[in-house]
């Protein structure tokens, strides 16, 4: 049976700095409660993000958050105003990672395209607009992965893996795009707003085929952690998508991640690579933990984290590409995500040339 390869990523964000803006929001949205903006300012200083990108710009008057005022205080917009800014905004976003990743390739050899997102549905969707504006074969089989949350990226690759391995001929776009900043809301929860402290913008592209140049998936596993479901839920409700990410998070992937290590790792000691969605500072300080990892081992997921904070699906993919930029062949990796399930969801792999 062939193999698969993630023979190449590109990733794009918008071109809005919004991290500074958005924890203003998050003070106003705590104003008056010095118990609450006191934390809120500690866990701002140690979240690890200096910069997070969106379609919005930032700087807003009058009491908005943007510039634009799509964020108005006593007036943020509904689902159907978010889902009408996704339509106009995301199809850009997922052409300029596309192209970029294209440049150079006969795109009449695209046989499939998948693409991945939890922050906005319309239909006829990403996945036609892609054919169209790209210049891929009209006839490319289409796959949506929908509303799986940070975790969708890695199965993308499972999916795309199964189409090399039963069509060696396949050539797989797979494109994991994300407009976390669509859902911000205006509340004095602690801890939703905490996750306003993370979440950002951006698109990843890779794409899959039998050719063994990059990164070869080797095997996969999904790691369900018992009674954890209500720490992650993401419902799509009246003012948008209501987010809830616990702050017990960290500690189920920890307890998890260690329970299911020699199952993940297939008994592995030589992995030297390690592309670990960055869901926050903890979580990856709770996945260094679980696998007694050295400081540096998670360096690629903790710049990722820096530069563009947690873009839901597309993040790893980010980390996986920083990776291959300086990975040798056939050095051992481990790739793994967490969403909504509680679920970690990882892929062992290995470089190639």
């Amino acid at each position: 049976m062939p193999e698969a390869f993630i023979n190449r990523i590109a990733t794009a964000v918008p071109p809005n700095d919004v991290h500074n803006a958005f924890l203003a929001f998050g003070r106003q949205m705590l104003r008056g409660d010095n118990r609450k903006s006191a934390l809120f300012g500690r866990m701002a200083d140690r979240c690890g993000i200096a910069h997070r990108y969106s379609f919005l710009k930032g700087g807003g008057e009058d009491g908005a958050v943007d510039a634009e005022g799509f964020y108005k205080t006593g007036a943020f917009p509904g689902t159907a105003a978010r889902m009408r800014k996704f339509e106009a905004c995301a199809p850009d976003l997922a052409v300029e990672a596309a192209e970029k990743l294209l440049a150079g390739e006969d795109r009449s050899r695209i046989t499939h395209v998948i693409v991945t997102s939890c922050t906005g549905f319309a239909a006829p969707g990403i996945d036609l607009q892609l054919i169209e504006r790209c210049g891929l074969p009209p006839g490319a089989e289409r796959t949506m992965v929908g509303f799986m949350g940070c975790y969708a990226a890695i199965n993308a690759l499972k999916l795309a893996r199964h189409i090399v391995r039963s069509q060696p001929e396949a050539r797989v776009l797979a494109v994991n795009l994300e407009l976390c900043t669509l859902h911000l809301h205006e509340t004095d929860d602690l801890e939703e707003i905490l996750s306003f402290l993370l979440f950002a913008d951006g698109c990843a592209a890779a794409l899959v085929s039998a050719d063994p140049i990059g990164v070869g998936m080797e095997s996969f596993r999904a790691a369900l952690v018992p009674d954890t479901r209500e720490l992650i839920r993401w419902n799509i409700r009246d003012q948008g998508f209501d987010m809830v990410l616990s702050g017990g998070v960290p500690g189920a992937i920890r307890t998890a991640l260690t329970a299911h290590r020699d199952a993940i790792l297939g008994g592995a000691n030589d992995i030297e690579l390690w592309a670990v969605h960055p869901g926050g500072r903890t979580v990856l300080d709770a996945v260094e933990q679980a696998f007694a990892l050295p400081a540096d081992a998670l360096a690629a997921s903790r710049s990722v984290l820096n530069d563009y904070g947690n873009m839901s699906s597309g993040t790893v993919m980010f980390v996986l590409d920083r990776l291959m930029q300086g990975g040798r062949a056939g050095q051992r990796g481990c790739a793994m995500s967490f969403g909504p399930g509680l679920v970690a969801e990882t892929m062992m792999f290995r470089m190639a040339a």
